[in-house]
């Protein structure tokens, strides 16, 4: 499925577009895994700012349904006291992970709360020991929380990054309080903490 010629292959350029300025050997690679270029990563990147800034383009989670097709799954979740939905698409790229949409109460409209990568249902996590186990694009926000409680989310430097503060051992097993960056919910980087990006 893809709306004006735009479709999950250019929704994963979008995506990529993003991670380059952390990790841009690693966007490479996935470009031309696609089948695609620099030149089009940006252009999809540039497309998609035009769709969702354009009056006619879907709002909200239906942009998304719009471009991947119908959610591969979609269920309720609780965020607090809110009931929320939960809808997730598999992208090609990660086959681990989905894409999910969580969408605010019916009754208020069903705002689009947050939109990013999640570990998919029954794939396993990776096992995170040390900071050297956190390589980039190999855990999620949630793998990450999990691994090192009690971790604190905090807010990245664009609205589709998020950062994590924690504390991990190191090599030589001593605790070391860290920061960890985050594209779209995929781990990019982890830098001890107060060194700034």
């Amino acid at each position: 499925m893809a709306i004006y010629g735009f479709g999950t292959t250019e929704f994963q350029l979008v995506l990529l577009r993003r991670m380059a300025d952390f990790n841009p050997d690693l966007v490479e690679q996935a470009v031309r895994r696609l089948g695609a270029t620099r030149s089009s990563m940006r252009e999809a990147n540039k497309r998609w700012q035009a769709m969702i800034r354009s009056p006619r383009f879907p709002p909200g989670a239906r942009r998304h349904t719009a471009v991947l097709g119908p959610p591969q799954t979609t269920g309720p979740r609780r965020i607090g006291d809110l009931a929320c939905t939960a809808q997730q698409w598999p992208l090609p790229l990660w086959p681990d992970l989905r894409f999910e949409v969580l969408l605010g109460p019916a009754q208020a409209g069903a705002p689009l709360l947050n939109a990013w990568l999640v570990r998919a249902a029954g794939a396993p996590a990776p096992v995170l020991r040390t900071l050297a186990d956190l390589v980039p694009w190999s855990c999620v926000v949630a793998d990450v929380g999990a691994a090192f409680p009690p971790a604190v989310p905090r807010e990245g430097s664009a609205p589709t990054r998020l950062r994590l503060d924690f504390t991990a051992p190191d090599a030589a097993g001593r605790p070391l309080a860290c920061t960890a960056d985050f594209t779209w919910g995929l781990l990019q980087e982890v830098r001890p903490a107060g060194l700034g990006r």
